[in-house]
């Protein structure tokens, strides 16, 4: 009986509390880091949350239900990492600079959950939920990059701009997780900050542009 008690606790308590989507999702993305989306299973979540198979299929019919749920996850934990730099930055410009800096940062902490978001669903048009995580997080970036450049939202210019970051730190994030900025330079890290600062200050010199 005691050891029956202490099985699992943590995850069994969620679930009796209606909490077993999100302690599925915590264990999917620890499992996903650690071994990669080919050796995920939902029964092997299963087994780690403490509960019945069955259990886990009511909130994921399948395996890629799963792992869709999981990238939009990771979304919305990288729009949230953005907005906790930002909220350091003495003014718009190095909001995005220090938005730049946890988009890399998040990329270089989660690979595997980063290349899940950005290389296996493409089209993100295919699911409500990461439709609406995607969504969110560019006009996350829209709001930034209209305050960085003193325009309104609406202002055709400013989708352009943001896309212009977007490009800048994915790329410098997808050189440092394939290793490419390590073999061009001695400090990656030193090197990514200049970039950023570099792009902080056109940013400035043409924000009434």
């Amino acid at each position: 009986m005691g050891r029956s008690r202490t099985q699992n606790p943590p995850a069994r308590a969620a679930y009796h509390h209606g909490n077993l989507r999100e302690a599925l999702l915590e264990a999917g993305l620890a499992h996903l880091e650690k071994s990669g989306d080919q050796a995920l299973s939902l029964r092997e979540l299963a087994r780690q949350t403490g509960v019945a198979a069955n259990a886990v299929y009511r909130h994921f019919a399948s395996k890629e239900r799963l792992l869709v749920a999981l990238a939009a996850e990771g979304f919305r934990r990288l729009g949230a990492a953005q907005h906790r730099a930002m909220r350091d930055a003495r003014d718009p410009i190095q909001a995005m600079k220090l938005s730049g800096l946890a988009y890399i940062r998040f990329a270089r902490a989660n690979p595997a959950l980063f290349r899940l978001m950005f290389d296996r669903f493409a089209n993100s048009q295919r699911d409500p939920e990461l439709a609406q995580a995607v969504r969110e997080s560019f006009e996350q970036l829209c709001a930034a990059v209209a305050a960085a450049s003193k325009l309104g939202t609406a202002d055709p210019r400013v989708s352009v701009r943001a896309i212009h970051a977007l490009a800048l730190v994915h790329g410098l994030s997808h050189l440092h997780l394939d290793g490419q900025l390590a073999d061009w330079v001695g400090d990656a890290d030193a090197l990514t900050e200049s970039v950023l600062q570099y792009a902080s200050q056109l940013r400035a010199s043409t924000k009434s542009g």
